[in-house]
């Protein structure tokens, strides 16, 4: 018995030799299958070097190469601000017969989600629907960025007449419009004009870029309790200024030339007040994937007077030519005080459309889009102080 159990012992200590043989083997054979998972090769080392070149090897995603939108402006108009110029009914389709959701008063800001035919399919407050773009405005800075943008009525005005100040106005702030923009990641003025302008205005910035050139915006939509302020500021300096009546009423020109008492075409959507500058820098901006550009340096050209001179040193024609016609100015002559960079100015504008006015340099007018609006014109008794943009994807 004793004999039989020294066998088995022998047996077992046979077995547990030969297990620990194997297991010996099992701890020192390099693991082929998790070396290859956790410890690249060398090949595999330097092509995730090229390919993410991180000190700690993290993987980084590559931006998206920006692209030039194709259409007729800079930007899409999907996710620029618009606002209505008039009271309109949001519609539940891209259809006046359908359903009314509710009605969006003039001044009102929204969010441009996107256009279809002649809709625009809105945001507002939680509310989406589709208004009737031709009679609303669009926010120019969300569509041309590469505009340079300067509305001096909200910070100093310049409106001065004779070279002389207009008390309460000239130099003071006459209203509040500009605010931190999220689509362009700045500060930026609020310009809005009616949506079938901004497409002309494009189209001057573009002629105007392919020379060197860049147009230098002042003013679109003013409202109009800033328009009555200055025509009853520019009065009462006149009443007691001779100089002054003689600048803005010597034949054949009047007040009325340089100041409208009354709802002005810059309430209703359809004008801007722009000069010209001469190019010194610029680079290449991607707003949302889109390539744009933007004036990092310029000099602005002298014109024949300070914008917003209100007299008839600011005209352009020795003589008045009605404003309602496309094609009347061709055939007016030019004043002694209109000079090349304003003539190139008006170039830009009219190739693009756009029509001068007689008395001022700076102001030009779309009268299609006056035409377009004739039926439902709006009146401006509003300020426009926000700004809803976003992002174009």
């Amino acid at each position: 018995m004793f004999r039989g159990n020294k066998y088995k012992w022998k047996i077992i200590m046979a077995i547990v030799m030969v297990m620990a043989v194997i297991l010996a083997a099992c701890v020192n054979k390099p693991n082929d299958e998790d070396s290859g998972s956790n410890q690249p090769s060398s090949t595999e080392i330097e092509k995730e070097k090229k390919e993410n070149p991180t000190p700690d090897g993290t993987k980084v995603d590559k931006p998206r190469e920006s692209k030039v939108y194709e259409g007729e402006l800079e930007l899409p108009v999907n996710g620029a601000t618009g606002y209505a110029s008039v009271k309109l009914n949001l519609k539940a389709s891209a259809n006046p017969n359908s359903k009314t959701l509710e009605t969006i008063n003039a001044g009102s800001g929204f969010e441009i989600l996107r256009e279809e035919g002649d809709w625009w399919f809105i945001k507002k407050d939680g509310s989406s629907g589709w208004l009737p773009h031709q009679y609303c405005f669009i926010n120019l800075p969300d569509v041309i960025p590469s505009v340079v943008y300067d509305n001096t009525n909200t910070y100093a005005s310049k409106f001065a007449s004779s070279g002389k100040a207009i008390p309460e106005i000239s130099n003071r702030a006459l209203y509040p419009s500009k605010s931190f923009n999220e689509r362009l990641g700045k500060e930026e003025y609020i310009i809005p004009v009616l949506y079938s302008m901004s497409k002309k205005i494009h189209l001057a910035q573009q002629l105007a870029l392919s020379k060197g050139d860049s147009l230098k915006i002042y003013e679109g939509f003013r409202p109009y309790s800033v328009q009555i302020a200055v025509v009853q500021g520019l009065s009462k300096l006149a009443s007691k200024d001779q100089e002054v009546m003689r600048g803005i009423n010597t034949p054949p020109w009047g007040i009325a030339w340089f100041i409208t008492n009354g709802v002005s075409n810059h309430q209703k959507g359809y004008a801007i007040d722009v000069s010209l500058v001469k190019i010194n820098s610029k680079k290449d901006i991607s707003i949302g994937g889109y390539k744009a550009t933007a004036i990092t340096d310029y000099t602005e050209y002298t014109m024949p007077t300070p914008i917003h001179e209100l007299s008839g040193a600011s005209a352009i024609f020795t003589a008045p030519v009605t404003s309602i016609s496309p094609t009347a100015w061709k055939n007016a002559t030019y004043s002694d005080s209109m000079n090349e960079p304003a003539m190139k100015l008006q170039t830009y504008c009219t190739t693009a459309g756009l029509t001068p006015l007689a008395s001022e340099w700076w102001h030009f007018n779309d009268l299609e889009a006056m035409n377009e609006t004739a039926n439902n014109k709006g009146s401006g008794q509003f300020v426009l102080t926000e700004v809803y943009s976003s992002v174009p994807n």
